[in-house]
């Protein structure tokens, strides 16, 4: 009886030949010939033949060829990551890198894209954990093992589903300790292959690249238009499961708000795009409350923060504040209404040819305007605008790029984003808010732990905008016609 089926495997072996790790305690200790030579033969075909190419295949290889043409005769490395450990041997689910995913549409983890530079610009090969291997008993005693983790492609499948030529991803790394000339690689995902690349790379290229591949991001294409679109529709559906349990989510937390809304995630998409915010009472003046277990209560305003994520991973993110006993008492709507007003300027801003500042220009004046008007900051509004006071009640900006990430292009050139210039294919958000907090004495008591934010997402079209999560009302009259509709 053997404790392990390749007990003895020379210093220079492959990944691949190396001894499959048992679990420190397992109740079995090893495995016999006879059993491993069971558990070799008598399984099925299951190759899977007459694969059609995933959607986006088409889109995914204009991104590459636009990524070759950035930066020619150079090797380029774009690894999806690994998994990582939730505690002892869990993992946290796998989420691929998105720019891994934006140029592949795979999402398997330990995944790498590669493009090696050819005469003519390059050719591109990703590099996957092959089917699980029944030959070394791999299928079966590995943790990760398709008979522990489910069924991956083979090779082949994959090269049929993404258009890209697939091979075995464990023998990577010696092959880029080997590689000559230039090379970048996207940091952050996978420290061994950037091990393998320590002497070859400067933080500065690969930067360069990371640039690029945000900036690539800005313009979406009808592909990624659709699926915001989906992941938007899922969400206004999402909201609506919320407002028809809110009796229950008084009886318990915020924690069943954010059950609630992780279901319809998770059924219609991947998973939510971010934690999400179920801010009620006073923990709405926190701006990202993501610990969701405080009480839910009758005359309360619940901020609700959220977006799902569709199987492509592209996330929509919404906000709606909303009166828990479906009716917004005068003060709550006076502060609403002026979100409102200054959210309908914003989006108005949103145009072909408009500085990307311009929205949250002009929902701050507005809601500068109320807070002088309403006596809590001094003005003239320009002197409040010129040295900022209002972020004390309003402090983040009114919004951002929305993609496959949740703030997406973030490390694009701050000319192409913040002081760039709007066009048609871009998606944004537009949220403005106010926060009174609870123990903020500058503010009459009544105020105090009250916060407001009223979220859209925003497509740049050729004419202006339009507003992809339009199906959630915002008005807060509308709001409460919505709720009561929905509580029957």
């Amino acid at each position: 009886m053997s404790d392990e089926l390749n007990p003895a495997v020379p210093d220079e072996a492959t990944e691949a030949e190396k001894p499959i790790k048992q679990r420190k305690n397992g109740l079995y200790p090893g495995v016999s010939d006879e059993l491993a030579e069971n558990m070799r033969s008598g399984w099925a075909d299951t190759e899977l033949r007459d694969l059609a190419p995933i959607p986006q295949a088409a889109d995914t290889a204009r991104r590459r060829a636009a990524l070759s043409a950035r930066f020619p005769g150079e090797r380029l490395v774009i690894p999806a990551g690994n998994l990582k450990t939730r505690s002892n041997d869990t993992e946290y689910a796998f989420r691929a890198a998105t720019e891994y995913a934006y140029l592949t549409g795979n999402q398997t983890e330990d995944s790498v894209l590669v493009l090696e530079p050819t005469a003519d610009g390059h050719r591109a090969t990703v590099y996957l954990l092959p089917r699980s291997d029944r030959e070394n008993g791999e299928f079966w005693l590995s943790g990760q093992g398709e008979l522990w983790v489910g069924r991956r492609h083979s090779l082949t499948e994959s090269e049929a589903l993404y258009g890209i030529p697939a091979a075995d991803v464990r023998e990577l790394a010696d092959t880029l300790r080997e590689a000559t000339g230039p090379v970048r690689v996207v940091r952050g995902h996978d420290a061994a292959i950037e091990a393998a690349l320590t002497d070859k790379v400067t933080a500065e290229r690969d930067e360069e690249l990371r640039v690029f591949l945000s900036e690539a991001r800005l313009v979406k294409d009808e592909f990624e238009i659709g699926e915001l679109q989906k992941a938007v529709d899922s969400t206004v559906r999402g909201f609506e499961d919320v407002v028809k349990v809110l009796d229950k989510a008084e009886a318990t937390s915020e924690r069943y708000i954010e059950g609630t809304f992780f279901l319809r995630a998770r059924v219609e998409g991947n998973d939510i795009g971010y934690g999400s915010i179920c801010a009620s009472g006073a923990h709405a003046c926190t701006l990202h409350w993501v610990r969701n277990d405080g009480p839910v209560r009758s005359g309360d305003l619940l901020l609700l923060d959220a977006g799902v994520e569709t199987h492509t991973l592209y996330t929509a993110d919404v906000t709606r504040t909303l009166p828990v006993d479906g009716t917004y008492t005068d003060l709550q709507r006076k502060i609403y209404d002026a979100v409102y007003e200054a959210q309908e300027a914003g989006i108005a801003a949103v145009k072909p040819g408009a500085k990307f500042r311009d929205f949250h220009d002009a929902s701050q004046r507005v809601l500068t305007e109320k807070l002088v008007e309403w006596g809590l900051v001094e003005g003239p509004v320009e002197r409040v605008l010129e040295l900022g006071l209002q972020r004390r009640w309003t402090l983040h900006g009114t919004g951002h790029m929305l993609g496959m990430d949740v703030h997406d292009c973030a490390v694009a050139r701050t000319e192409a984003y913040v002081d760039g210039t709007l066009e048609p294919g871009m998606v944004l958000t537009v949220e403005p808010g106010l926060y009174f907090q609870a123990d903020d004495l500058t503010v009459p008591e009544e105020y105090r732990g009250i916060g407001v934010r009223i979220e859209d997402d925003i497509l740049v079209t050729a004419e202006g905008n339009r507003n992809l999560s339009a199906g959630l009302p915002r008005r807060s009259d509308e709001v409460e016609a919505w709720m009561a509709s929905l509580k029957g």
